[in-house]
């Protein structure tokens, strides 16, 4: 999509906005999720792809009108023979992408979460997942990261695909991760679906020993007080979190991250879990079937009676307005996460 494009997406809506809408308050509802000092790095998905489209001709880009959106339009100008705008029109894009991968291409796939879950689930089960087709489907606006309502708030995303056979689902941290997982993706057997970070993307895992690994969760930051189970940029806030927890309150929070959310690494986070530290997930979904009900699982599994707090998004349709003030209200920023550490401490 591009900004002269008349849509009802969230984001061409705004380019295309009358002048009388204020420019400040769109601004802030599709605002950066960095955090006050955290660096950030342009378009990671979009550069990565199109390196990776260098070294690899059989890579193609696709997507649903939402180029611009979801940092595919990078690819585009890179690789403008190998770039297919398939208009409003997902599930023709996941056929689509299904189509070239039987042939032995390597399709990634774009659009917001909200349409790649809700529209074209039955698309990327049947076409791509059931013949185990490697098509990566690439989705912005995952969970809390946009104010515009929840027609484009996907907070239930990973609840819809979590029971999808052969789909591998990615929560990136920041655009290390990012990076890492546009090739990691392509080398794959069966479908992918990654939770994007678009535009300005944070970058603050490479300040620590950490390397990305399909299915592997990481302890990236220890601590003996409290530990935290994390994915997508919701790990970004509980490192942030455990540097002031450190800093001001004597107490050392562990981070876990899994960018990897299925295949899951129960073994790891069980591990890290298994002690005496008070536990919590972090999660930029809703509480109901993502990470903390993934990890409750585990524990379960294995006969682990253990109580994890979960931080993450009610079971409920959530407010239009700006992301910071969205995130204050619903536990997902770096303060909350902080208060919530505390609390339950005390």
């Amino acid at each position: 999509m591009t900004a002269t494009t008349t849509t009802t997406t969230a984001d061409a809506t705004t380019s295309a906005a009358p002048e009388a809408v204020p420019v400040k308050r769109s601004a802030a509802m599709i605002a950066s999720i960095a955090d006050p000092g955290v660096p950030t790095t342009s378009a990671p998905f979009g550069h990565a792809l199109a390196a990776l489209g260098e070294r690899d001709q059989r890579v193609v880009g696709l997507t649903a009108d939402l180029s611009k959106y979801t940092d595919m339009h990078v690819f585009a100008a890179a690789h403008p023979e190998r770039y297919f705008e398939m208009g409003m029109a997902e599930q023709l894009m996941v056929g689509a992408a299904a189509g070239m991968a039987a042939v032995g291409l390597v399709p990634f796939a774009t659009t917001y979460s909200v349409f790649a879950t809700r529209r074209a689930y039955d698309f990327l089960c049947l076409d791509a997942a059931e013949p185990r087709l490697n098509v990566n489907i690439v989705a912005a606006l995952p969970g809390l990261t946009t104010g515009y309502g929840p027609s484009h708030q996907a907070t239930e995303d990973v609840a819809i695909l979590r029971g999808m056979p052969d789909l591998t689902i990615f929560d990136p941290a920041d655009a290390l991760d990012v990076e890492a997982i546009v090739p990691a993706a392509a080398a794959l057997e069966g479908p992918t679906y990654t939770r994007l970070l678009r535009g300005q993307v944070p970058r603050i895992l490479d300040r620590y020993d950490y390397t990305f690994e399909v299915g592997k969760a990481k302890v990236v930051r220890p601590g003996d007080d409290a530990v935290i189970v994390s994915s997508g940029l919701m790990t970004m806030r509980a490192l942030l979190a455990a540097d002031t927890l450190s800093a001001d309150h004597s107490v050392e929070l562990s981070v876990v991250h899994c960018a990897t959310l299925k295949p899951f690494d129960e073994a790891t986070v069980v591990a890290q879990l298994d002690t005496d530290r008070t536990a919590f997930t972090a999660e930029n979904h809703t509480v109901v079937g993502g990470l903390f009900e993934t990890v409750a699982g585990a524990l379960v599994r294995r006969g682990i009676a253990k109580q994890v707090n979960p931080i993450g998004l009610p079971d409920e349709f959530l407010d239009a307005g700006a992301l910071p003030t969205l995130h204050d209200k619903y536990g997902l920023s770096t303060q909350s996460v902080v208060d919530r550490v505390l609390g339950a401490l005390r």
